[in-house]
């Protein structure tokens, strides 16, 4: 891959995300091997993470989670997540959640490009307030905070490290209006 090969961030239709379960496994792989706390441990692996994904698709294809893949050149290195909330007391809210680039490729503006695909998917939904949480020590709270996201606060201990540690999560939200 050149400095040259374009940056794409698409959404995955449940074909699509369904053809992509080996790279989206990958990635989430290489999240949970960098200690990334998204919802899986250190002993969990690739039967576990192409499960996760298959779940998605079916998501994707009752209609309620858009699922994106960033894309330097022909390679998938990043996706995120919009999740349009399907209660009837709020149909104007959607979350965002699993948002991963491969650690070969962070630092490159894909996290950013698919934050920014998620929310005009949103405006394109009518969503206008988004909700997300990520890891309190994690590097995406400086990007969310970048990108315009209001930190709520972080509740300790909300779930665990991939090697077991206690990890609070931060809550942002965003108004769209």
């Amino acid at each position: 891959m050149t400095q040259n090969d374009a940056m794409t961030v698409e959404p995955l239709d449940a074909e699509a995300a369904r053809a992509a379960i080996p790279a989206l496994a990958d990635i989430l792989a290489d999240a949970v091997e960098s200690g990334a706390s998204v919802g899986f441990m250190h002993w969990n692996g690739p039967s576990d993470y192409r499960a996760f994904w298959t779940g998605v698709v079916t998501e994707v294809e009752a209609g309620r989670t858009i699922l994106f893949a960033a894309r330097q050149g022909a390679e998938m290195l990043g996706t995120a997540q919009l999740q349009l909330v399907g209660k009837p007391n709020q149909p104007h809210r959607a979350e965002i959640a699993k948002v991963l680039v491969h650690s070969r490729a962070r630092r490159r503006g894909l996290g950013a490009a698919l934050m920014q695909a998620a929310e005009t998917a949103a405006r394109q939904a009518k969503r206008d307030l988004l909700v997300l949480d990520t890891d309190e020590y994690g590097g995406a709270r400086q990007l969310y905070s970048k990108l315009g996201w209001t930190e709520l606060g972080t509740i300790p201990r909300y779930a665990l490290m991939p090697d077991g540690r206690d990890c609070g999560s931060t809550f942002f939200y965003k108004s769209l209006r």
